[in-house]
């Protein structure tokens, strides 16, 4: 029989389970929601909810207790100042798995443990966004300096050509006269 058995040991030693629980646990604090495997955030549940029910007790001996099991400061702050008041008219059940199913790279079955009050901020329209805030107008460019017409262009480049020809038969004739010179 397998009574009083009921740890899921997530494949890893005592110390390393409650390691994991408790950051499990302190993110979920901190982050409002979090996804991990449904395995681990069956087994962090539990946990969670025991760390709600301290928080409303409001009393020094609940903290320590909580930052002992959760050693993350912040964590406990934010569970005593905001998680547990925000829970104070529950009796129980904080916390909610919502499946999303299996992961593509090892297809383990994955899930999102979030409080039960959590309401997650709406993503805002392309439409709305653009409405409620006007972008910045770009400043304007500098003035460009006159370009000459395409032609005008041709017609230069033209004249550099024949200006480069022009030296070239020049020093042709040069070394023609001194090869004539010579001889």
């Amino acid at each position: 029989m397998r009574h009083r058995k009921k740890t899921v040991k997530l494949g890893r030693n005592s110390a390393q389970r409650e390691a994991l629980l408790a950051s499990l646990v302190s993110n979920l604090i901190l982050a409002k929601r979090i996804t991990t495997t449904l395995p681990k955030a069956r087994a962090a549940k539990p946990m969670a909810d025991k760390m709600v029910t301290f928080g409303k007790k409001q009393s020094v001996a609940a903290r320590r207790h909580v930052l002992s099991r959760l050693k993350q400061p912040k964590a406990v702050a934010e569970l005593f100042d905001a998680v547990a008041l925000a829970m104070s008219e529950r009796a129980g059940g904080y916390t909610r798995i919502v499946k999303l199913g299996k992961r593509m790279s090892d297809s383990s079955e994955m899930a999102i443990l979030e409080w039960v009050d959590f309401v997650p901020k709406a993503k805002k329209a392309k439409n709305e966004t653009e409405e409620a805030t006007p972008k910045a107008k770009k400043a304007p460019k500098p003035a460009k300096t006159e370009k000459k017409p395409k032609k005008a262009e041709k017609s230069e480049k033209e004249a550099k050509k024949a200006e480069k020809e022009a030296k070239k038969a020049e020093k042709a004739d040069k070394k023609a006269k001194k090869s004539d010179e010579k001889a």
